[in-house]
């Protein structure tokens, strides 16, 4: 695959390599349709957290806060171009079944939890092992010229580990008190010149998203707007989306706007707490920072943030990759359809390795 480079972006490359090598912290990254790569590098292998988001730099956060949201301190921020170019066709990617009893089981529980009253909708996701030749800077180059229209990231911390994705859904963006954020849910494979055609258990799934957000978001802001949902394209899927927008009240703190919106029904369910729980007593691995959040926390101005949920995305340890892959459940959920779902979602990480 040939790619576009400028020297500025090489030279950004190499010293993400150097810190790997050298066991320090860092994040380089890219914002939805935009080619300016941004590196935030901390000098030191010290473990920072944000305790309320007034910190400066860049933000890792779990998907449990009861675990601490890591910071990435801008000791060094540089910027470069990367300008993407018609990737080479993918080659075929051949799935694994060997999860999909369990993941039907679980899937199936999740609806008789659903049906009994205690949830709306519960998100349920599995974790698959695959090898690895490519370093995670290889892989980070990939990804950013197959998926541009996504959030692409590589994140290195020794006392963490090494992450990298191409997230489609946007936590929440603040910048002069003005917000944004997004309602996406429902998900169906991309086929060449078609259409989705949506049916009722999507567009149910997203709309309960969209109300949710309306909800948590009503006593901080002076105005709310919610768009009706539109289908975007992420990679080799359709998800539908309704673009949310408000002023903020003058006297709130991010934080608060933060803690109100994570976790979002699209990565946890419907009531959060106890979608949260049914989540942890049977998905039987811990997702740690799948489903978090992360990006930039104060950098360009003090109380100007850009986060993103972290999906699509894996975790990257020695010659191992970890790819986790979820999808929301309802009442009208088909449990053989659900597992084909995360098969698809699977193919975003697969397809860079």
């Amino acid at each position: 695959m040939r790619y576009l480079e400028t020297k500025e972006f090489q030279e950004l490359l190499e010293r993400a390599q150097s810190c790997l090598e050298d066991g320090l912290p860092f994040a380089i990254y890219r914002n939805p349709n935009k080619t300016d790569v941004v590196g935030v590098f901390q000098s030191d292998n010290a473990l920072h957290h944000s305790k309320d988001f007034t910190e400066k730099g860049f933000v890792f956060a779990p998907f449990s806060f009861d675990d601490k949201v890591v910071l990435i301190q801008p000791d060094e921020v540089w910027k470069s171009v990367f300008h993407p170019i018609k990737p080479q066709s993918e080659k075929a990617i051949s799935l694994n079944e060997s999860q999909k009893d369990a993941h039907i089981q679980l899937v199936e529980k999740g609806i008789k939890e659903i049906k009994k009253g205690r949830l709306q909708k519960v998100v349920l996701s599995r974790k698959i092992k695959v090898k690895v030749t490519q370093s995670p800077v290889a892989i980070f180059k990939t990804l950013l010229n197959r998926y541009p229209n996504a959030f692409g990231y590589l994140f290195h911390h020794p006392k963490v580990g090494t992450w990298c994705g191409a997230t489609p859904e946007t936590l929440v963006k603040v910048k002069n008190n003005e917000l944004q954020t997004m309602s996406l849910a429902a998900t169906l494979p991309y086929v060449e010149d078609e259409d989705p055609k949506w049916g009722d258990k999507e567009i149910e799934e997203q709309q309960m998203v969209s109300e949710y957000i309306g909800d948590k978001l009503a006593h901080t802001m002076e105005r709310l707007e919610i768009d009706d949902p539109e289908s975007v394209r992420a990679g080799n899927l359709w998800h539908l989306r309704s673009e949310v927008r408000g002023t903020m009240l003058s006297n709130l703190k991010v934080g608060e706007v933060i803690k109100a919106l994570h976790p979002t029904p699209a990565v946890c369910g419907i009531p959060t707490d106890e979608a949260a729980q049914f989540i942890q007593a049977n998905e039987n691995y811990n997702r740690t920072f799948y489903t978090g959040f992360l990006g930039e926390l104060n950098l360009k101005s003090q109380g100007e943030l850009s986060l993103f949920v972290n999906l699509r995305c894996m975790e990257l340890e020695e010659d191992k990759a970890f790819i986790f892959v979820g999808g929301g459940i309802t009442q009208a959920s088909n449990p053989e359809s659900e597992w084909i779902e995360t098969q698809n979602k699977s193919k975003t990480m697969l397809g860079l390795l």
